[in-house]
């Protein structure tokens, strides 16, 4: 309000350095969820559902619907107890958007909306991280494929890091691996070293004009406010300068 803006770069310089140390720690959460003992484990019920998707999220590294959400939280995730059900994500998103525009930058990180390339509207039903670069939080129009592609190298990587794949966690790299090319073998157990070198081959095809479209988009998307960036604007569609 001061319109300090040298305190507000340094704040804000902060606020991002908060924000990648919370990743980092998520990241290395999921690395070591299946190496928790049991007691751990019993304690994971007590995780807020807002945390329970951002760590899902998080192990994804893209966009994803409310299903694939509560599907990968509870493969690698789920402790005894009641798992994330995909059914009680409908109205997060919403209150995490009020929760950010009555306090901004309160949590280190938002619950947001996935946005359209074309109209950098909220893209129906994803949900992303709100420190992700927005280029990540873009839906054009190879994103789809691309987002799924790099899941899928995810779910791998978690996959190959178990001493044992249980059958959840089986059955979910399977899912992933049968609509990629040369990544699953009939019926035989799905190998997760083949289906990252499938999923790496067919991303590569797509991955430099996806990234040129979110790119192109983004920049347009850094002229919305700060809560539109997160959440999309939906009164207007942002050009490009003439």
């Amino acid at each position: 309000m001061a319109r300090d803006a040298a305190r507000v770069k340094a704040l804000r310089a902060e606020l991002r350095a908060a924000e990648r140390e919370w990743e980092q720690a998520i990241t290395e959460l999921a690395d070591g969820a299946e190496a928790d003992d049991q007691p751990t484990r019993a304690e994971a019920p007590l995780v807020s559902m807002r945390d329970q998707v951002h760590h899902a999220l998080t192990l994804l590294a893209a966009p994803a619907a409310p299903k694939l959400i509560a599907e990968v939280h509870n493969a690698f995730f789920g402790a005894a107890g009641p798992g994330l059900v995909a059914g009680k994500l409908t109205h997060l998103r919403r209150d995490e958007e009020r929760s950010f525009r009555t306090a901004p930058h309160s949590r280190p990180y938002y619950l947001c909306s996935a946005l359209t390339a074309e109209h950098l509207a909220p893209a129906r039903g994803l949900l992303a991280v709100s420190t992700w670069p927005l280029e990540r939080r873009i839906i054009g129009p190879l994103s789809p494929r691309v987002d799924f592609l790099t899941a899928t190298i995810k779910v791998a990587e978690q996959a190959g890091r178990m001493p044992e794949q249980t059958l959840t966690v089986a059955r979910l790299l399977r899912r992933f691996a049968t609509s990629i090319p040369g990544a699953v073998d009939g019926y035989e157990a799905v190998d997760p070293a083949i289906v990252i070198k499938a999923a790496q081959a067919e991303l590569a095809v797509h991955a430099d004009a996806d990234r040129a479209d979110r790119a192109a988009a983004a920049d347009r998307a850094r002229r919305l406010d700060e809560a539109e960036q997160l959440y999309g604007s939906r009164l207007r569609v942002i050009r490009g300068l003439a």
